[in-house]
C-alpha cells in the first residue's frame, strides 16, 4: 500500500510553495479522463507547447493529448494499429504512443505517480529536499521534468552509456545529474548510488521506480483504461482482447495488464526482456542494447502472480528494425516491396528501441497462441526515435550506409522471420519461482521484509489490489491541496 499518512507541518510548507510557484496538480481521474479538466485550464493550454516547462503541462500527463507540438488539447488515446503485411500475423496489434506526452515519453506519468502522493501528504518537503530519480533513462527524465513543474529540486541518476539525447536534455532540466557505470543492464550500480546518497546526504528522498507503488498505480489506472478505450474504439463486433505485451523495465507499465485482466478476464499478460539478459526466462544475466529496460532482478512492483508468459527478444532485431523504420532506403522498401503507405511508414518513427522490442513481443505472442484476425493484442511505445538519432548515426558509422538489400535482409530476418523460441508460459509454480527471486534484491539488498514479500503473494488485498483501491483517496488529497493553494478557484 502507498503510505498516505499526513505530515501537516511539511504539507503546509508544500502548499505555500505551490501557491508561490503557480502549481495546480491534476488528479489521477483527470489524467484518465481529460474531459474532467476545468475549461479554464484547457483555455490556457492552447498557448503552451507540449514540452514547455510550465506547471500547467502537468495536465498533459495523459495518453489523450492531441498529437501536436503546441496548443493541443485532448482526443482519443494516441495509438497506431500495425498492418498485417508488416507484422506477418493475422492478429490485430495496437500500439499505444508515448511520443505525445511531455518529454516524448509516458514515464512522466510513472514519475507523477511516485512523487505527488508524497507531496500532497507532506512526506516529501519541497522546500528543502531534492527528489532523486534513479533510472535507466526515461524515468529520470520524467522525474526531472515533473520536479521542475512542481517547483521541486531534482537529482537524475542514469547509466553513463545511455544515449546522448537523454544527457543533453537533462542538462537543461535537472538540478544534478549523476552518471553511473554501464548501460541499461546495470541496475545494481544505480541502486548502489542511491544507497550512497541516502547514507551521505540528508537533503534527498529516493523515488525508486522499481519499488514505488505509485508507478504501478498510475499505469493501472491511467494506462490500463487508455488501452481499454483504444481497444473499444477499434474493435469489430467479433473482436476480443487477447492480451497485452510489455517489456519489464521497472514493471510499472505491467500494472495496466492487471486493469485489463479485470475488464477482459480471458486476456493474458506477457512480459518481455532481452534474450541477452534472460532474468525471467531462465534466471540469467548479461548486457544488451534495448535501451530503457532495466534487468537482472524482478522489480518489487511486478505482480508476477498475474503474469502468463515471458518473451525474450534478441537485441539484434530491435536495432536492425530501428534502421529499417527510419533510414530512407528502409522506408522506401516498406512502401515499394511490403505495401505500406507512406503515412503508415512515418508512424513507425513513433517506436524507440524498447517500443520495437514490445512490438516484437506482441508478434511472438500472436504466433505462439495462433491468434486469429478477430483477436487484438496491445503493446506500448514508451518513447520514439527522437531519443535515438545519435544511435542511428553510430550504426551508420559502424555498418555503413543503409541500402535496399539491407532493408530486405532486416525485414525478412527481424520481422517475418521472428519465431516462437525463447518463450516461457508460466504455471503457478513458475510464477512463484519468479516471485521468490525478489527476495535476493529486495530483502537481502534493499531492506524489505520477508513478510512483505509473502504478503505480495498470499495477501494481494494488502498489496496490489489494495494499491488499486487508493486512487480515490489520493485524488481527494490532491483536491484538498489545490483548494488550499486557491489557484484553481482563482483561474
Amino acid at each position: 500500500m502507498i503510505d498516505l499518512t499526513l505530515n501537516k507541518p511539511v504539507l503546509e510548507k508544500n502548499i505555500r510553495k505551490a501557491k508561490e510557484k503557480g502549481v495546480i496538480i491534476p488528479t489521477f481521474t483527470q489524467m484518465q479522463d481529460p474531459g474532467q479538466i476545468p475549461e479554464a485550464i484547457k483555455e490556457k493550454l492552447k498557448t503552451i507547447g507540449l514540452w514547455d516547462v510550465d506547471p500547467l503541462n502537468l495536465f498533459r500527463i495523459s495518453w489523450k493529448n492531441e498529437p501536436k507540438a503546441s496548443g493541443g488539447l485532448y482526443g482519443r488515446p494516441n495509438m497506431i494499429e500495425l498492418p498485417q503485411c508488416l507484422t506477418g500475423v493475422q492478429a490485430r496489434i495496437i500500439c499505444m504512443v508515448g511520443k505525445f506526452f511531455p518529454t516524448g515519453c509516458h514515464k512522466v506519468g510513472a514519475a507523477f505517480g511516485c512523487l505527488v502522493p508524497r507531496l500532497v501528504t507532506g512526506q516529501f518537503d519541497a522546500s528543502n529536499q531534492k527528489a532523486v530519480w534513479p533510472s535507466t533513462g526515461n524515468y529520470c527524465r520524467g522525474g526531472a521534468f515533473n520536479s521542475k513543474l512542481l517547483a521541486v529540486d531534482s537529482v537524475a541518476i542514469l547509466p553513463e552509456g545511455m544515449s546522448r539525447e537523454r544527457f543533453d536534455w537533462l542538462k537543461t532540466i535537472a538540478g544534478e545529474i549523476i552518471a553511473t557505470p554501464g548501460t541499461e543492464s546495470n541496475v545494481k550500480e544505480i541502486f548502489d548510488k542511491t544507497h550512497e546518497l541516502k547514507d551521505t546526504r540528508k537533503d534527498v528522498l529516493i523515488f525508486n521506480q522499481f519499488e514505488e507503488m505509485g508507478n504501478y498505480l498510475w499505469h493501472y489506472q491511467v494506462s490500463g483504461s487508455a488501452i481499454a478505450e483504444a481497444f473499444e474504439g477499434i474493435k469489430g463486433t467479433e473482436d476480443t482482447f487477447a492480451g497485452v505485451c510489455l517489456s519489464s523495465g521497472s514493471a510499472g507499465t505491467l500494472g495496466s495488464g492487471d486493469y485489463l485482466k479485470q475488464r477482459y478476464p480471458q486476456s493474458k499478460i506477457a512480459v518481455g526482456e532481452a534474450l541477452q539478459c534472460p532474468t525471467l526466462l531462465n534466471n540469467g544475466f548479461g548486457a544488451h542494447r534495448i535501451e530503457g529496460i532495466g534487468d537482472k532482478h524482478v522489480p518489487w512492483v511486478h505482480n508476477v502472480k498475474n503474469t502468463d508468459l515471458v518473451i525474450a527478444i534478441d537485441d539484434a532485431d530491435p536495432i536492425a528494425l530501428l534502421r529499417l523504420f527510419n533510414e530512407e532506403a528502409g522506408k522506401a522498401y516498406l512502401v515499394e516491396e511490403v505495401g505500406l503507405s507512406p503515412e503508415q511508414v512515418e508512424t513507425l518513427s513513433y517506436m524507440g528501441i524498447s517500443g520495437i522490442a514490445n512490438m516484437l513481443c506482441a508478434i511472438k505472442f500472436a504466433k505462439y497462441y495462433e491468434l486469429s484476425s478477430h483477436e487484438v493484442v496491445a503493446t506500448v511505445l514508451t518513447d520514439s526515435v527522437e531519443m535515438y538519432r545519435s544511435r542511428l548515426e553510430e550504426l551508420r558509422q559502424e555498418y555503413g550506409e543503409y541500402h535496399t538489400r539491407t532493408a530486405a535482409r532486416d525485414f525478412g530476418r527481424s520481422l517475418q522471420g521472428i519465431r516462437t523460441d525463447a518463450m516461457r508460459e508460466l504455471s503457478y509454480t513458475d510464477r512463484k519461482q519468479l516471485h521468490n527471486l525478489k527476495y535476493f534484491t529486495w530483502v537481502e539488498q534493499q531492506g524489505r521484509t520477508a513478510e512483505a514479500l509473502e504478503d505480495q503473494w498470499y495477501h494481494q488485498e494488502r498489496s496490489f489490489q489494495g494499491v488499486q483501491s487508493q486512487v480515490n483517496e489520493i485524488d481527494a488529497l490532491i483536491k484538498a491541496f489545490n483548494a488550499e493553494t486557491g489557484l484553481l478557484a482563482g483561474l
